[in-house]
């Protein structure tokens, strides 16, 4: 692999950025087509019920009003939003397009189809709809609890897990027992965009979906076999989208929007509002750990047993694989002789939990790392040390599926990242000033890259050189905002040496583009950047040997370099690819282009450890985030300024994670935080200065090195920000989000 690059390395902006600023970006919202309709969802206002009567008549009558529906007049089939490909583990049916029995506030009910927006809106209001209201099941607790009363006929128990990695050998006599339990609780994903989706079926039975979704051919594969159509009869287009952050992985609105284009034989868009998103399409699951570890007196992990609850809400969707999931992660962290997880996953009558950035990291490295700091304070350690000797090294295997961790460097981000925030200092300077306290919390939390050991992982792209020596790369990719398509175009163009503006990128589409699982577990850069890579190095072999013919030279005394093959040593003769592309094309009729599939052999860790400094008003409970430093080990950064803009997009959501954000349920199962107006996000003013740290030392696998930053960045805020609260306050507080009320009830204690 080269070592001196060109664009590999460097800043480049988004692809679409001068777009996004002038306006001129054509998103889903924008878009319309001849003679379409608008769709208006209404959504339960109980948490559980039964249906008893629904009379659509009024709103059938409002002029401009379509079609109404109900469970009545649409498919009984139920399907899996969760699910990517036919035979998926782990992806429970349990949903209907239209249900007659609510399971939360916000389930959907009736649908109409009107000429505009305000007309659908008015005939919601004219359904009047009669429920039997049931038992609700707000909380997991009381789910378990609850024999009698069952959100789903198998009742409230959706699934259960057992762990068991090592062996469990004699314990030393000197090992002391810690013992934590973290809440974490549902948040919204609070991407810019709602959700919307847009569909036609056209006279030849074709159905089109434009989708601001993350996996195209999975919205086919369940829109597909919901409708009972061909697959060839059903084609995803990936739009432009506001943003993601796990809450359009899953197929939500697509196959309600498809089956209203099929009836009503015209294009139909459905535009969710605010509230309707934050209630009605998923949140990121909360969580219950309960964690005992073994240790030494020297600090040493000895044993560790877990004990995880997950609410699922009201639908099964990817509760099931999270909870899975969580099991696995602390293994790819620390080096445990014997370690134990059992995990439930439970039905309540709450907001449908499902994918949310991380996928189950988060959650379970926020537990570890608080239960972490508490065995440090109870060893009179320095949580640094003791993390420190605990931590995987590199090559380290992973416990859980026995892949290596390949060149995890997290030792390295904690050593480097403590000695940049002048650790050591800081921790033993508590500052009391009265009504202020500062304290200081650190967090290291491991990641992965793409899904192989758990899940078939591959990508396949095409290659096709133009006339003019230009480039396009058909993918199955999709841009959530975040850079995807500009450090695949790097990959692409470091290996061809030829500038970014000769390289197009076409995203996912179903009809012309190859297939690809979508953008979600942290595999685009590991696993879709391989592809690139490697499908450019075939087309550059291409070249060179379509080169030699012209040049007179054998291939290996060629080089690719600036957009020319060049012959070694003499600078004077050279053939540009504009001139190769006219030589393949005419004298040899043939064209250059290279489709490849790339399957995924390996999964090493990502890895970050974060620093934070606190100060808390023990007058009104509120906590700044004063400054805050991250280290990544980021094994090669493709596009360094994308990187640092993850890290401090991840760091603002951690934050909010930590502090302020959490969809919150009544008793009764209401919402009680169902728009911006109760649900806070934390604001530009409120966010520190974050010094990023980047840990570059490759490793054997991914392109030149490269590791995934998208959802390590947000994984160990929370932790790091909830430990140093702790550390300010003296206190061992683990219910999240540290809301001003919380902090000021312990205190008063």
């Amino acid at each position: 692999m080269k070592k001196d690059l060109n664009y590999v390395g460097r800043t480049y902006p988004i692809h679409d950025a001068t777009q996004k600023v002038r306006g001129s970006l054509e998103y889903l919202s924008d878009m319309k087509l001849p003679k379409m309709l608008y769709a208006k969802l209404l959504l339960s206002p109980i948490a559980h019920g039964r249906i008893i009567k629904i009379d659509t008549s009024r709103a059938e009558a409002l002029p401009g009003v379509i079609r109404v529906f109900t469970h009545l007049n649409t498919p009984k089939k139920t399907y899996s939003r969760y699910r990517i490909i036919p035979d998926q583990e782990f992806c429970l049916e349990d949903e209907r397009l239209l249900t007659e029995k609510v399971r939360f506030v916000g389930d959907r009910v009736a649908v109409v189809v009107a000429v505009s927006k305000e007309i659908a809106r008015q005939a919601i209001e004219l359904i009047q709809v009669e429920y039997e209201a049931l038992p609700v099941l707000s909380t997991p607790e009381k789910a378990l609890d609850d024999q009698e009363t069952k959100i789903h006929p198998e009742g409230n128990l959706l699934h259960q897990y057992q762990l068991k990695l090592g062996e469990q050998l004699p314990l030393p006599d000197d090992c002391i027992d810690i013992e934590t339990k973290t809440n974490t609780q549902k948040v919204h994903h609070a991407a810019m965009e709602t959700h919307v989706c847009l569909a036609d079926f056209d006279s030849s039975g074709k159905l089109t979906l434009w989708a601001a979704c993350q996996g195209v051919f999975g919205v086919r594969t369940i829109v597909a076999d919901l409708l009972e159509l061909s697959y060839n009869k059903v084609r995803v287009i990936k739009v432009p989208m506001g943003g993601s952050f796990g809450g359009r992985q899953e197929t939500i609105l697509e196959p309600i929007t498809a089956f209203l284009a099929k009836e009503v034989k015209h294009p139909v868009k459905l535009t969710l509002t605010r509230e309707d998103t934050i209630i009605s399409t998923m949140t990121r699951p909360a969580t219950s750990s309960r964690i005992r570890t073994k240790v030494t007196k020297e600090g040493i992990l000895v044993d560790c047993s877990v004990e995880t609850i997950v609410d699922a809400g009201a639908y099964a969707t990817s509760s099931i694989d999270n909870t899975y999931v969580m099991s696995k992660k602390i293994c790819k962290l620390y080096r445990i002789p014997y370690y134990e997880h059992s995990g439930k996953t439970v039905y309540t009558n709450t907001p449908v939990a499902g994918g949310a950035r991380g996928w189950g990291a988060p959650e379970i490295m926020t537990a570890i790392e608080i239960h972490m700091d508490a065995a440090a304070k109870r060893l009179s350690m320095d949580p640094v040390e003791l993390r420190r000797q605990n931590l995987v090294h590199p090559y380290d295997f992973d416990k859980s599926s026995h892949i290596s961790l390949g060149n995890a460097q997290v030792i390295e981000c904690l050593e480097k990242g403590a000695e940049a925030f002048s650790w050591s200092e800081r921790f033993t300077r508590v500052l009391d000033q009265g009504r202020f306290r500062r304290g200081v919390g650190l967090a290291c939390a491991a990641h992965k890259n793409g899904m192989y050991g758990g899940f078939p992982e591959h990508s396949t792209m095409t290659l096709k050189m133009n006339e003019d020596g230009s480039f396009i790369l058909n993918t199955g990719l999709h841009e959530l905002g975040c850079g995807t398509i500009t450090s695949i175009t790097q990959i692409a163009a470091e290996v061809l040496d030829i500038d970014l503006s000769n390289i197009t990128v076409l995203e996912a589409d179903t009809e012309y583009g190859p297939y690809d699982f979508g953008s979600y577990g942290s595999r685009v850069t590991y696993i879709c950047g391989a592809c690139a890579f490697e499908v450019a190095k075939r087309v550059k072999e291409k070249l060179l040997e379509c080169a030699a013919y012209s040049l007179q030279k054998p291939k290996q005394y060629l080089e690719c370099k600036n957009g020319r093959v060049w012959v070694l040593g003499n600078e004077q003769n050279s053939i540009s690819y504009r001139d190769i592309a006219t030589t393949a094309k005419v004298k040899d009729n043939t064209d250059i282009v290279v489709t490849h599939t790339y399957h995924g052999t390996s999964n090493p860790g990502a890895y970050a450890v974060h620093f934070a400094e606190v100060e808390v008003d023990t007058a009104t409970g509120r906590v700044r985030v004063l400054d805050y430093l991250a280290a990544h080990d980021i094994g090669k950064a493709i596009n360094p300024g994308m990187v640092e803009g993850q890290i401090q997009g991840g760091v603002q959501m951690g934050i909010g994670y930590a502090l302020y954000e959490e969809v919150k349920v009544g008793n009764d199962g209401s919402i009680l935080s169902s728009s911006f107006k109760n649900y806070h996000v934390l604001n530009a003013p409120d966010m520190p200065t974050v010094k990023t740290l980047l840990i570059e030392q490759g490793g054997d696998e991914g392109p030149y090195g490269a590791k995934s930053i998208g959802e390590i960045a947000f994984v160990p805020v929370a932790a790091a920000i909830v430990n140093a609260v702790n550390h300010a306050l003296g206190t061992s507080m683990s219910n999240m989000p540290l809301t001003p009320e919380k902090i000021l009830a312990v205190l008063n204690k």
